[in-house]
């Protein structure tokens, strides 16, 4: 992350890292991202430097709970994805935003064009990204018309991709600055 710089709130202390998981309804791919990552810097006592949230590029579910194959799906792997409420991306966010991850290719392509500026558009970046091993299949499939398998192969390539994010913010963290 070529990005964390170290800014300083008026208080002296670093702000946390925001992060930004976008998909279509905020139900199923970005609902399980902002989990995992919440839980592996919970777990690894970072949980105070970084703010994860998440959300849609369409208003379709707003309000809604995470879809029941989600939480399933993130309950299998150990995870509690119960308190999720869905809600739509607002380009007013990017300038208080750090990264906004998208889950596919056309997702990125809706979030670039509504960043206000060309330094928010190179804060959107596809998840697959940061795994070199699944960065050449560039989308995350959306489960959301299959079946309870698919949420769960769905769920294990955005672990891994999730984990390889949080092992490059990691050092960053630590040390407090952005």
């Amino acid at each position: 992350m070529e990005r964390m710089t170290g800014a300083q709130s008026s208080g002296g202390a670093a702000q946390p890292f925001r992060v930004s998981f976008v998909c279509t309804g905020n139900i199923c791919r970005s609902p399980m991202a902002e989990t995992v990552l919440r839980s592996l810097a919970e777990r690894t006592g970072l949980g105070e430097r970084i703010a994860i949230e998440s959300a849609a590029t369409g208003d379709w579910h707003v309000g809604e709970q995470a879809d029941q194959r989600t939480i399933d799906a993130l309950e299998r792997a150990g995870y509690d994805g119960s308190h999720h409420r869905a809600r739509q991306f607002d380009a007013h966010d990017f300038p208080d935003l750090d990264l906004v991850v998208a889950f596919d290719r056309g997702q990125a392509r809706i979030l670039r064009n509504q960043a206000p500026t060309s330094l928010d558009q190179d804060k959107v970046r596809l998840l697959l990204e940061f795994d070199a091993e699944l960065a050449g299949l560039h989308d995350v499939p959306d489960p959301y018309y299959s079946d309870a398998a698919t949420f769960d192969r769905v769920l294990a390539m955005i672990e891994r991709a999730t984990q390889a994010l949080f092992r490059q913010l990691a050092p960053a963290l630590r040390q407090g600055t952005r």
